[in-house]
């Protein structure tokens, strides 16, 4: 079974880990229900008792642009590169096929996990 979590913002950028395709993960998330009714989850760092835990192995990573649209990334780089203060990582995104460069500057993004 597939899940997706979302990754991104203040969340990330504050002290989120780089997370690889094939890494195995233990994400700490919180539910959020949409108003459509879907439920969401959403990594947390800060929450001290993580509403539920998604572990397994990425298959999947995807930057999400503001229009809704995704595109798939070969890795998301910690907070810290992707704020610049890594000296060992510059914090680019690129695709998982071509090494190309993704040119979208969103900081949401989704993991998606096999259990």
């Amino acid at each position: 079974m597939n899940i997706t979590v979302e990754i991104g913002d203040w969340e990330h950028e504050c002290c989120g880990e780089a997370i690889e395709r094939n890494d195995m993960v233990d994400l700490g998330c919180s539910r959020f229900q949409d108003a459509g009714g879907q439920v969401r989850l959403i990594e947390t760092h800060h929450d001290s008792r993580p509403e539920t835990h998604i572990r397994g192995r990425v298959v999947d990573i995807l930057v999400l642009a503001d229009d809704g649209s995704t595109t798939p990334i070969l890795r998301l780089p910690s907070g810290a590169a992707l704020r610049g203060f890594d000296n060992e990582d510059d914090g680019h995104l690129e695709s998982p096929w071509t090494g190309e460069l993704v040119k979208e500057e969103s900081n949401h993004f989704l993991i998606v996990v096999k259990r």
